[in-house]
């Protein structure tokens, strides 16, 4: 989700700064604006001293002001916090059954989901990742393909063999996967 927020707020902010950047090059350049622009001369300012003192005597402009500037902040703040965290899982937490629990470290189930997955017929490559929380990991695999492999059978594969084992081991009720397949790139075969 955070990788989708970036975009999005990256493209905003680029398409405003182009507009605007595209129209101030345009007035100063002494090229027609439209009538509804705030300047249209070459030693016009954006702001006028009038312009930014306007509202300042009104009773709803600094709390309002005050209120944009907070939100701001705290969403500059979620996205800093955002950016920070890790998008791996460092541990996972294991059921013993003693109402303790036990951690297990995140890259140890991720060796072996990925080792198990990659030993599969037709699998050249595999490599695992593990997010969400410690006590409810998601997987994201990703699978190299051969060229004789057949895509189903793996899967079955996978979901029977490695994500039951690491389910099991790791004492967790469900693990959800996301498995991305990807062909090993190879020559085109003859056939005689």
């Amino acid at each position: 989700m955070i990788r989708t927020v970036n975009r999005v707020l990256l493209g905003l902010a680029g398409l405003i700064l182009l507009v605007l950047g595209g129209a101030v090059l345009a007035t100063g350049l002494g090229m027609s604006v439209p009538s509804w622009w705030p300047f249209d001369g070459t030693d016009d300012v954006l702001l006028s001293k009038a312009d930014r003192t306007r509202w300042r005597d009104e009773g709803w402009w600094w709390p309002t002001v005050i209120a944009v500037l907070a939100v701001l902040v705290v969403l500059a703040l979620w996205w800093l916090l955002a950016q920070l965290r890790r998008g791996r899982l460092a541990e996972v937490l294991v059921d013993s059954g003693d109402g303790e629990g036990a951690l297990l470290r995140g890259k140890a189930l991720e060796g072996v989901l990925a080792d198990e997955a990659g030993a599969l017929d037709g699998v050249s490559g595999a490599k695992a990742t593990l997010t969400g929380r410690r006590s409810a990991p998601r997987a994201r695999v990703r699978l190299l393909m051969e060229s004789h492999a057949a895509p189903g059978l793996v899967l079955r594969g996978l979901s029977e063999g490695a994500l039951t084992h690491a389910r099991t081991s790791a004492g967790l009720d469900e693990l959800p996967a996301e498995v991305r397949l990807k062909a090993v790139k190879h020559r085109a075969e003859r056939v005689t």
